[in-house]
């Protein structure tokens, strides 16, 4: 073997995985460790335990999901191919042979010069995540990744090819193999072993088997075609009876005589790999794709258009979370028992919102991602706001537009999927615990990346934008839904749906807020220009209503709410003003003062006089009769006020019964009795049992502090450089440790088990090693019983205790003398 001048073995001349990791450099095992971060949990002690750890068949399969298209051919021939294949075989398979082999008619055309040219990267990928090793005159692939890939007739791979001629006589008699040599032209053969390899020789040979197949029926010819692509198995009844050539009556018979059609069960036969490969033309795959498909721009939008609806999408986004989570703080809907929202819940609220269910489970998703929604976590446990909710509403519009978007790019949660029917056979519910898909946010980004690529004011829909990304990530696409989708469609649909409610994108395209969120720039200078200016006045009209021409402040739309019924919206909202609503005002804490007060500083108009009888009636009647708890009683200072109510027909229901002149018991709660007076035209108030008045704020229900949901990881989280480096460190000093050559000062053992040595002869190596500054091998035993090998270089030795530099460690430690099992010097170099 050769050595490189670290003194590791030269990779050209590698023997394992573990020597070609061990010759390349902490560069390059960053580069593994940072793509496949799998490996880190928890770091490998030695290079052994690496090369262990991602030989396994879940890391391999959890690698091979993050190669793209082309990269994932090339290990696919190379599964196809011998073990330890030249570069120059390789090539062949992807691209075909250069010249003197016609390409098959059924095969895709290739630009060699394009598959040429991306063939090192494609390699230098496989390298790069050690799935494949090997000089490139013997490349190698992973057993697991070989496993994983290999086609075989039960499961064909990507390349569509069947097994090799070798596994599929495995178990065939002698006295058969020796029929088909003597059908297939070929001289007799002393054992098995040979006989195979002679037919294996006739299909590899060009000449000798083109030869052979001149002789075939058209038939026979007919039946390798259905065959040559993929899958490389057909069915036939009693495929296993031994036919010869002279017996062969039918096409297929004519190819089970001759070996060009073996059998694989009772019933089925398979094409071998070797004579699919000669009748391809050489190449491993029909279609070969060395890159993307172009992605092409459907329609071009003019970009300023784009960010003005994207904005104006952004703005309707905000405000209808802030609509939904105003109605929920005042009305919150119980949690299911199994998690999420009931099913009348979620149409009570669409109905509110007027959105449709599909479009309301959305904004219930988003704020829930968001953190700005939870449940309270109490008894008889509903949804409602966070505390999150009130700091989002002192922010921006363009502030808040940034912290949804956010959440929802990295949200695994897809709101698309409610109302899908799950394993159960049951209907998924918005908020629920089933809706989470590590897929999604992968996709999300993939989406938005690919519009980011045409020029501005470019747009493309699901059908041009899946090539792309199944090139990408072709094994990538998740579980197939009963409609025949698989996940990443239905979630690229999803996610440009969304995107244009959300107003990431408008019109189609991506707007430039958009851009700079992808980006990772700040979304909000690009998009606070093109929202509208928030106002702080309306105009009031004598016919109750006022009119926000735009959108308005949050305290003053929150403050105007509160008073006023929302009665249409669009470009303006017309708010109602009622007696109801200007109780419910009343009912909140405030007065008939600070009601004209606050219309009078946010009207352009002067106060209209029939709203300004409107409140002063309301407010002279509020709370002339109190409600309190007896089951309830009624109490007013006017004995004929509540004569009158104790003599109405409508208030029978209650059961009031008059205690005192000033005082009525009900039998009823409270809240019933509230709302029965103002349905009689009441307008009573909520008493507390000191007496005072309840305040009721709209606003009141807000959860514990809560967080948002935490994404479902997919997979390990990529490790940081910090973290990279301190295990290239860790990994190096434990294979050093492992892999060193030493020899003994004293008669032991001699191999690579822990240095065994007397105690005596121990302490003496030890000094001898600190006054000459020799580095030592050592056998040590730990608190816990753990034996392990350690290099150290030796600095002291007193009161039973070694001090040393630990090489695997990196850092100055202490041994105790009597769990040292033994000492060995290092060999030079």
């Amino acid at each position: 073997m050769t050595t490189e001048p670290n003194g590791r073995p030269g990779r050209s001349r590698a023997r394992t995985l573990a020597d070609e990791l061990r010759a390349g450099t902490d560069q390059e095992l960053a580069t593994l460790l940072r793509l496949r971060p799998d490996l880190l949990n928890p770091v490998p002690t030695d290079l052994t335990q690496l090369v262990a750890r991602l030989s396994s068949r879940a890391s391999a399969l959890r690698a091979l999901e993050r190669l793209d298209a082309f990269t994932l051919q090339v290990a696919e021939a190379l599964a196809a191919a011998p073990d330890g294949t030249p570069g120059t075989v390789l090539r062949d398979l992807v691209a075909g042979p250069a010249r003197g082999v016609k390409p098959h008619p059924g095969a895709e055309p290739v630009d060699r010069s394009a598959v040429l040219a991306a063939l090192p990267g494609a390699l230098a990928a496989l390298r790069e995540r050690a799935l494949v090793w090997g000089p490139d005159n013997a490349l190698r692939l992973v057993i697991a990744v070989r496993e994983a890939l290999a086609p075989t007739a039960t499961a064909p791979g990507g390349t569509g090819l069947g097994p090799t001629l070798s596994e599929a006589t495995l178990g065939m008699s002698p006295a058969r193999l020796q029929e088909l040599l003597q059908g297939a032209g070929l001289p007799g053969t002393p054992d098995p072993v040979t006989a195979v390899a002679a037919l294996t020789e006739l299909l590899t040979d060009r000449k000798r088997c083109a030869a052979l197949l001149a002789e075939a029926p058209p038939a026979a010819l007919g039946v390798l075609e259905k065959l040559v692509w993929g899958p490389p198995t057909g069915t036939v009844p009693d495929a296993a009876r031994p036919v010869t050539a002279e017996q062969a009556r039918s096409p297929i018979e004519w190819l089970l005589a001759r070996g060009l059609l073996l059998p694989s069960g009772p019933g089925t036969v398979v094409l071998p790999r070797e004579l699919a490969l000669h009748l391809r033309g050489g190449r491993s795959h029909r279609l070969v794709e060395p890159g993307p498909p172009p992605l092409l721009s459907a329609a071009e939008r003019d970009p300023q258009a784009v960010d003005n609806a994207a904005a104006g999408q952004a703005h309707t986004a905000v405000q209808t979370v802030e609509e939904l989570l105003e109605l929920w703080g005042l009305q919150p809907p119980p949690v299911l028992r199994a998690g999420g929202l009931g099913v009348r819940d979620l149409k009570r609220t669409a109905t509110t919102l007027d959105r449709t269910e599909p479009e309301t489970a959305f904004w219930l998703e988003l704020a829930y991602g968001a953190g700005l929604l939870a449940p309270d976590g109490e008894a008889g446990e509903v949804w409602a706001p966070t505390p999150a909710y009130d700091q989002w509403l002192q922010q921006s519009t363009a502030e808040r537009w940034a912290a949804l978007v956010g959440g929802w790019l990295a949200a695994t949660r897809v709101a698309g999927l409610v109302g899908s029917v799950d394993g159960k056979g049951k209907a998924r519910p918005p908020l629920g615990p089933e809706l989470d898909r590590v897929l999604a946010p992968t996709t999300r980004r993939a989406v938005l990346s690919l519009l980011a690529t045409l020029p501005p004011g470019g747009t493309a829909g699901a059908e041009a934008l899946l090539p792309v990304q199944r090139w990408h990530r072709p094994l990538r696409g998740g579980a197939t839904g009963p409609d025949g989708r698989d996940l990443r469609t239905r979630l690229t649909e999803f996610t440009l749906a969304e995107a244009e409610l959300l107003g990431v994108t408008g019109r189609g395209a991506l707007s430039s807020a958009g851009r700079a969120l992808l980006a990772g720039d700040d979304p909000v200078p690009v998009l606070t220009p093109l929202l509208p200016e928030p106002l702080d006045q309306v105009i009031l009209q004598p016919d109750l209503t006022a009119i926000a021409p735009g959108p308005l402040l949050t305290p003053l739309a929150q403050a105007l709410a509160l008073c006023a019924d929302i009665e249409s919206k669009g470009g303006a909202t017309v708010y109602r003003f009622t007696p109801g609503s200007v109780r419910r005002a009343l009912d909140a804490g405030r007065t008939a003062a600070e009601l004209h007060g606050f219309l009078e500083r946010h009207s352009r108009t002067a106060v209209p006089q029939p709203l300004a009888y409107l409140i002063d009636d309301v407010a002279r009647r509020h709370g002339v009769l109190r409600v309190g708890a007896a089951s309830a009683y009624l109490r007013c200072d006017d004995p004929a006020l509540l004569g009158e109510v104790l003599v109405d027909r409508r208030a029978a229901e209650l059961r009031l019964r008059l205690l005192a002149p000033t005082v009525l018991a009900a039998q009823a709660p409270p809240d019933t009795v509230l709302s029965v007076l103002r349905a009689m035209g009441y307008a009573p108030a909520a008493e507390s049992a000191e007496g005072d008045l309840v305040i009721t704020r709209p606003d009141a229900h807000r959860t514990p502090p809560r967080t948002p949901p935490v994404p479902v990881a997919d997979g390990p989280t990529a490790p940081d450089e910090v973290l990279l480096g301190a295990a290239v460190k860790a990994i190096r000093a434990g294979d050093h440790a492992a892999t060193a050559q030493r020899r003994e000062t004293v008669p032991g053992p001699a191999a690579r088990q822990l240095p065994r040595t007397a105690a005596a002869d121990t302490l003496a190596a030890l000094q001898t090693a600190v006054l000459l500054g020799e580095r030592m091998w050592i056998g040590y035993v730990n608190a816990e019983g753990l034996a392990t090998q350690r290099v150290i270089d030796p600095v002291k030795v007193e009161g039973g205790f070694v001090t040393a530099f630990d090489h695997h460690a990196e850092k100055i430690q202490t041994f105790a003398l009597h769990r040292i099992t033994g000492v060995a010097e290092l060999a030079d170099g």
